[in-house]
């Protein structure tokens, strides 16, 4: 693996930006973690999850109404993922080790895996955000071009259109085959997983049996094969698109930069905070109701400079991060509505999509 370096030497962004973060914190006594706005999603979004499973086995309901719940339960295990989960995985939901670490195994429910999912975004795309040769998040099979760096093939002409058929199938590809080649590989893109443990061992194989188990064999048993496919489908595919999009509206838009990295060592010439800075999105920060559902994700940046700090808090410390980019001289990327987004991120998947284009 290439070793990649920041210039840290001095760090004087993110000191004046932690500084004042931390000054929030203490004059108003709060803690970083989160407190009952946070818990109060988990005590609505998990039991109405877990409500939907079981009518969707049991309930009586015609296709439509099917269909209709089983996209409600995809819907709402996103929304587990983005609030719970992550928090749980960045060890910001609660103060507690044992509490964050049983929280995070929401990861496993879904159909991945939190040990795993830690590696890969805590570590590696948290530290080397769009840089291509190490950041996962940018790896693909080639379908898809998402920066520049990456060669270019006839079929990426059409990407900013079927990248949403991509996008659909995201959680069955992590639940059918990347968690398996990342576990038996014991390697995530480029970086080597150095070790894991007995009992991650047996979490990774106890929570794939059970998933399969709740998601497909009591399934198929109570509704019959047929009825659960689609369901089963119509619930990934609502999570692929949601999960898929919402992380890409962060780091694969027009405002954002990206870095590539070969066989060669490579020196950012900034400060780790600043590439962040350069490197990540926000998008709809003034949408309450968007802010609320995607667990504060799109404060993509304020998650990126204090990934251990409670989505909750988000909306406030942007306002404190804006102004040190200003005093600073940074941009602070952001679009005012994730419609602005999504639209930025189409632009720029079409026009990596043309032969030659530097983006």
């Amino acid at each position: 693996m290439p070793k990649i370096t920041f210039n840290n030497s001095s760090r004087t962004f993110f000191q004046a930006v932690k500084s004042s973060v931390d000054d929030y914190f203490k004059s108003r006594q709060l803690k970083k973690t989160g407190n009952w706005r946070l818990y109060l999603k988990a005590w609505i979004m998990i039991p109405a999850a877990m409500a939907v499973y079981i009518y969707l086995l049991w309930g009586h309901y015609n296709l439509i109404g099917g269909l209709l719940l089983s996209a409600f339960l995809g819907f709402t295990l996103v929304c587990i993922a983005f609030n719970v989960m992550h928090d749980a995985c960045h060890d910001s939901y609660s103060g507690k080790k044992w509490v964050n670490s049983f929280m995070g195994l929401t990861m496993n429910a879904l159909g991945s895996n939190a040990f795993i999912w830690k590696i890969k975004h805590n570590i590696i795309h948290h530290t080397y955000t769009n840089i291509d040769g190490v950041d996962d998040d940018l790896a693909n099979s080639g379908l898809l071009r998402v920066c520049s760096s990456q060669k270019w093939k006839p079929l990426h002409r059409f990407q900013f259109v079927y990248m949403f058929i991509l996008y659909s199938i995201s959680t069955l590809t992590w639940l059918l085959g990347t968690d398996f080649i990342k576990y038996f590989s014991k390697k995530i893109h480029t970086t080597p997983i150095k070790r894991i443990s007995g009992k991650e061992h047996v979490i990774f194989w106890c929570s794939k049996i059970l998933y399969i188990f709740f998601y497909a064999l009591l399934p198929i048993y109570l509704v019959g094969w047929q009825a659960w496919l689609t369901g089963f489908l119509i619930i990934h595919i609502m999570m692929g698109l949601i999960l898929s999009i919402v992380f890409q509206l962060a780091h694969v838009v027009e405002k954002t930069i990206f870095e590539a990295v070969a066989e060669e060592h490579k020196v950012i010439e900034t400060e780790w905070a600043i590439h962040e800075i350069r490197s990540t999105a926000d998008f709809a920060p003034r949408n309450k109701v968007i802010t609320w559902l995607a667990g504060g994700l799109n404060f993509q940046i304020e998650h990126h400079l204090f990934p251990h700090i409670s989505h909750i808090h988000y909306p406030a410390l942007s306002k404190i991060v804006r102004q040190q980019c200003e005093i600073f001289g940074l941009p602070y990327n952001y679009y005012p509505s994730m419609r602005q987004a999504v639209h930025s991120h189409v632009r720029l998947m079409k026009k990596l999509g043309r032969k030659n284009s530097q983006v």
